[in-house]
């Protein structure tokens, strides 16, 4: 599937006597914030805001390249506990393998989105991207509020979820959503729950 500027290409190729014509389904609308540029602009991205200006992405996300942001919204970090929200804000480097896991290496408009399909990102892991009935899907849910919002260097898809890898999260946490679950719950009657936290 061929996009230009997130329109989808319908027809290619009319060759005419002074040129050649590719026929899209929208109007191309001028670009000319950066993915940083929108960050900084858009209200429902504060915390987002906070979160890249700690982690010092800043100059990637307006650095020349194509990149896919998942932008999580206020809502999106609003919905985990505060507890783990503030100890990603606190730590560096999880912070910033939270923020590379909402990156993708390339720059996907929704029209160009298939079922099935696996994206990596910045931070080394993959994220299914696919689409159910009209809505896009990040590993299965749907929660992409907002898509196609272009950039010079790529495209931001707001989400209202956010995404944790594996690397931002304490022991405690990743034991809590595995087959390991009981063994989690012993150590907190043991007094030893600190330990994994």
């Amino acid at each position: 599937i061929v996009t230009v500027n997130c329109a989808r290409l319908l027809k290619a190729d009319h060759h005419a006597t002074n040129g050649v014509v590719h026929v899209i389904d929208k109007v191309i609308a001028t670009t000319t914030n950066t993915i940083q540029q929108i960050i900084e602009t858009e209200d429902s991205l504060e915390t987002l805001r906070t979160a890249v200006a700690a982690s010092d992405l800043s100059s990637l996300l307006e650095s020349e390249g194509q990149y896919t942001l998942l932008a999580p919204t206020n809502e999106a970090f609003e919905k985990i506990p505060r507890e783990t929200l503030n100890r990603i804000l606190g730590d560096p480097e999880a912070l910033r393998d939270l923020l590379n896991h909402h990156i993708l290496k390339s720059a996907m408009c929704a029209e160009a989105i298939i079922a099935g399909l696996t994206m990596e990102t910045l931070e080394g892991d993959t994220l299914d991207v696919g689409c159910s009935g009209e809505e896009l899907t990040l590993n299965g849910k749907p929660i992409i509020a907002n898509k196609d919002v272009l950039a010079t260097n790529g495209v931001v898809h707001f989400v209202n979820e956010l995404l944790i890898p594996d690397s931002a999260k304490t022991v405690f946490e990743l034991a809590q959503e595995s087959e390991v679950s009981k063994s989690t719950d012993l150590f907190r009657q043991a007094g030893l729950s600190s330990h994994l936290t």
